[in-house]
């Protein structure tokens, strides 16, 4: 499951059918996003999208990557756009960040 919003997070361009994101989940991840310490904070706090917890193993400028048992989100911010994918169990983590951020190279290489 999947959604795309604006890089600002102050609108949904795109989503999976059942895959809600909440506006304070957003501000969150915008938040992290605006963290330039070299430990951003959720690396310490954990993400929450879509209703739940993750504890987050990557966090730059770019890319949040955060785990929740044997499923994840994959968030990868462009110029105009934040791509924010959850991947199950079924799915190799690594796989799912190699498509992810292929998206997201697309899209910036696009303008967006």
């Amino acid at each position: 499951m999947a959604a795309i919003f604006s890089a600002a997070g102050d609108s949904q361009w795109a989503a999976s059918p059942g895959f809600n994101v909440k506006p304070e989940e957003l501000k969150e991840i915008v938040s992290a996003y605006k963290d330039t310490s070299d430990v951003k904070k959720v690396q310490s706090t954990g993400l929450h999208v879509a209703g739940d917890k993750f504890v987050v193993i990557k966090a730059d400028d770019r890319s949040l990557y955060g785990k929740k048992g044997k499923t994840g989100i994959l968030i990868v911010k462009t110029t105009q756009a934040i791509l924010i994918s959850h991947y199950p169990e079924t799915v190799q983590p690594g796989a799912a960040a190699t498509t992810v951020e292929q998206l997201a190279d697309y899209l910036i290489g696009v303008g967006f």
